[in-house]
This record gives C-alpha cells, sequence and structure tokens, in this order.
C-alpha cells in the first residue's frame, strides 16, 4: 500500500455526517406532497450561457444503478443505498472545479428535490450554473440475456430540454458477434439528432466488449479498438456538432485522441484501493491531445476507498481546469480532505 493510501485511511467519509437523515428522508415526502417541485426547480436554475466556462470539464457520473449494478469490491450493494450515494454525490459536486452530474431521472430528481428544499430553508441553490446531463439509455440490465442491447428507457431527448438541462449521456456496447449490438448504435444515433435538433449536448459513449466465460461482457481497451470505436461514433447522428465522446483512458492515449476532433472526455473506470492512479492516469491523459477536454468520473472517485469524495474531485478539478501536474494534485487532496462538512448543517 502507498504512502497515500496509507495517510487516507484517517479520512474516510461518513455520508451520514454529511447528508443528515432529516433532509434525506424529506425528499420522499416532496415527492408524495408536491411532485410538481421537481419540474418548477428544474425550470428556474440559471442555466450556463456555454456548456463550458474555460473550454474543459469535470462531470459527475451516477447511472450505473439504472442498470442494475450495484457492485464494489467485497460489497455486492455497495451503490444500492441511496443516502450514502446521493450524499457522495453531492460532496463531488459541490467540489471546487467539478462542472455538473450525471444521472437517471430518479437520481436527477432527488437532487434537484434537495436543490429546492435548501433554498427553501434560505439557503444557496447547488444547481445554478452547473451542467445537468441526463442519462438516456439504461435498458440493458447487467446479466440479463440480451443486456448488449442497450434500450432507451430513461430521460428523452423531449423531456431534457423540458427540465432545462444541458444534455443527455448514451452509450452502446459493440459485441462483433452479436447482431443485438446494431440495434442499440442505431438508437444511439437517433438519439443525437433528437438532442441536436433542441440545441442539447450528446456524450456519447461507444465501447467494443467481448464476452467472457461467466456470461457477461468485458471492455476492450486496445488503442486499435478504441480508434475504430471513435471513427464510428464520430459519424452517428445527422450532426456531430454538439457531440462530445466518453472514452476509457489507456496506454497509447494520444493515438485514440487523434482519430477525431471532437471533444473527448476520459473516463476512469471503477474504484481502486489507491486513487494516486486514476489521477496519475487523467494527468497522462489530458495532455494526450487538444481535444481531451475533461473528465466523466463515477465511482472512481465516489466510492474511493478510504477517500473523501470532494477531496479526490478537487484533484481532479486541479487536473483539468489548471493542468496541474500528478504532484500538485495530490497536494490539493490532501489539503482538501475533510472541508466543508457542514454544507447541510442547518437540517441537523
Amino acid at each position: 500500500m502507498s504512502s497515500h493510501a496509507s495517510s487516507a485511511k484517517q479520512s474516510t467519509f461518513h455520508p451520514a455526517d454529511y447528508l443528515p437523515q432529516k433532509l434525506f428522508e424529506a425528499i420522499t415526502e416532496v415527492r408524495v406532497t408536491r411532485p410538481e417541485t421537481i419540474l418548477a426547480e428544474a425550470q428556474r436554475r440559471r442555466r450556463r450561457a456555454r456548456l463550458t466556462l474555460d473550454g474543459r470539464l469535470v462531470i459527475l457520473a451516477t447511472d450505473h444503478p439504472g442498470r442494475r449494478v450495484t457492485a464494489l469490491e467485497g460489497e455486492p450493494l455497495g451503490m444500492g443505498d441511496r443516502h450514502s450515494y446521493l450524499a457522495r454525490a453531492l460532496r463531488v459536486l459541490l467540489s471546487p472545479g467539478c462542472d455538473g452530474i450525471m444521472g437517471t431521472t430518479d437520481f436527477m430528481e432527488d437532487v434537484l428535490i434537495v436543490n429546492a428544499l435548501v433554498r427553501e430553508a434560505g439557503g444557496p441553490s447547488l444547481l445554478d450554473d452547473k451542467v445537468l446531463v441526463g442519462c438516456m439509455n439504461r435498458g440493458g440490465h447487467a446479466g440479463v440475456a440480451g443486456e448488449i442491447d442497450d434500450r432507451f428507457t430513461c430521460f428523452s431527448a423531449r423531456q431534457l430540454r423540458r427540465l432545462n438541462f444541458d444534455g443527455g449521456k448514451l452509450m452502446y456496447r459493440l459485441d462483433p458477434a452479436d447482431s443485438l449490438s446494431i440495434q442499440a448504435i442505431s438508437d444511439c444515433a437517433q438519439a443525437i439528432t433528437d438532442l441536436y435538433r433542441r440545441n442539447l449536448y450528446a456524450f456519447l459513449e461507444p465501447m467494443s466488449v467481448r464476452r467472457k466465460a461467466d456470461g457477461g461482457y468485458e471492455t476492450v481497451k486496445s488503442v486499435e479498438a478504441l480508434v475504430r470505436d471513435v471513427g464510428a461514433a464520430a459519424a452517428l447522428g445527422e450532426s456531430s456538432a454538439y457531440t462530445y465522446l466518453k472514452l476509457s483512458y489507456s496506454e497509447g492515449y494520444e493515438r485514440v485522441a487523434r482519430a477525431t476532433t471532437l471533444p473527448i472526455l476520459m473516463l476512469g473506470g471503477p474504484p481502486r484501493e489507491d486513487p494516486t492512479s486514476v489521477l496519475a492516469e487523467f494527468a497522462a491523459g489530458m495532455g494526450a491531445g487538444a481535444n481531451v477536454r475533461g473528465v466523466m468520473v463515477g465511482r472512481n472517485v465516489t466510492f474511493a476507498r478510504h477517500e473523501d469524495p470532494r477531496a479526490l474531485a478537487a484533484a481532479v478539478g486541479g487536473i483539468v481546469h489548471e493542468r496541474l501536474a500528478l504532484q500538485p494534485a495530490l497536494e490539493r487532496l490532501a489539503a482538501e480532505r475533510g472541508r466543508e462538512m457542514d454544507a447541510f448543517a442547518s437540517w441537523r
């Protein structure tokens, strides 16, 4: 174990200490007694004039449970506790350098309700000038036969526009041996067109996969596969003007970046024992090409072991927005641990 991982043992994040139970329970009360709050809060929030303020983005992804994925290492239901997940997500969202959040209908509506409750209690809006992205296809439920046909079962482009969001996230998994892959690709192309016609951004994740012995899929992260995925994904829809690509980091990322002029957001993958490796990859990837414009982080930040999600997100934000190298990013991580734990203190 590295010295970083050892020192981080003392900074384990306790979600209930951050997001009070009283506030969490109030979310359901709003859903029961005044569900119209969700749309009203979405429409009243102040949206950015442009997607990015400096040409780069850090966006948090929270959509894994939407397709029956809840497992973390050693914890089969680790992402299945909504109080814990929401607390961690809000901790990241309010970190310096985090531009916005992406999630499924229920998760994004939870965030909108929290925002309304905080404002009604006299606090500041948490969502003004943040980038809000809705997950669009989650129908490829993990472990279900035919899951590679990832149906569009979540946000529609029409609803994203109605909610005053900034864009939609979509993905497809390509298994050359499975003809069902083609349907998801076709659906993604139509979704990109629907978003474009409403001046909304598409955050598209193309993913080559291969079948594992246990029946699941594993991602193919070779440069060859990524370059081919980029070429095919960038060509989807009637326009690529509002399309960002989301691509897993790999060795040789420079070659991947050269496959397109579309902006790229890096993905970090599952959480690791020592998050230093994630920061190192992001720092390397930001120098891979002029079109590498940031990251979409998820479990590797929100559920990093023995780490404060806000501190880790602040380090990522420094790498993306300030071009920090690894060592200054680690210093930022150490400096931000445990700060501003009282964001929702008035609800205790």
